[in-house]
């Protein structure tokens, strides 16, 4: 098992961190669960039945594990805004984030905040697909779903970021920054 292990670590670790990154775009939660999905690779290499390949398998735990970071953010979040007192304390964070990061290129900066704004689904599509370079059977087998479902999601999303774009070219007194983006914060 442990040479099992140390091989699909060594074939998958950067490529799984990267989806991971892009999701949470954090740098240490992306390397906590990074990790996360390892240990539930041991713990379910034996129940690996090979009817998809270890690459989407192992995409598909990294998906989960993303998912459930998610949805344990979003309740602790829930809870510190709910009594935090935003009239008297303010939350500075002088570390730059990847979308400060990106600046230096305005193209890949309106694109990656246009990413931002799209659904998980479509993200998820994206980044598995362009950035991953996942064809659309592994990015199916990794999401769970069709491959017809895959190609909607990803023509929905590229529709959503071509439309995103249009507008902030045409608006660029008003920046595609009205949203305000979230400081993921350990």
């Amino acid at each position: 098992m442990d040479s099992v292990f140390h091989d699909l670590y060594e074939k998958y670790h950067h490529e799984i961190y990267q989806f991971i990154y892009y999701m949470t775009k954090n740098r240490e939660s992306a390397e906590d669960l990074v990790q996360e999905v390892y240990i539930r690779v041991m713990k379910a290499y034996d129940r690996f039945e090979g009817k998809s390949s270890e690459k989407t398998w192992i995409y598909s735990i990294a998906r989960n594990v993303t998912i459930d970071y998610f949805r344990k953010q979003k309740r602790w979040r829930d809870k510190i805004f709910s009594n935090f007192d935003w009239e008297r304390q303010m939350i500075k964070d002088t570390q730059p984030i990847p979308e400060e990061v990106a600046i230096m290129n305005d193209d890949i900066y309106d694109i990656y905040q246009c990413l931002n704004r799209c659904t998980i689904d479509q993200r998820s599509v994206i980044i598995l697909r362009y950035i991953q370079a996942l064809s659309i059977s592994e990015t199916a087998e990794v999401l769970n779903w069709s491959e017809s479902k895959v190609k909607t999601t990803q023509h929905r999303a590229l529709k959503a970021i071509k439309k995103m774009m249009e507008d902030l070219s045409g608006k660029e007194d008003d920046p595609i920054e009205k949203t305000p983006l979230e400081r993921k914060r350990n």
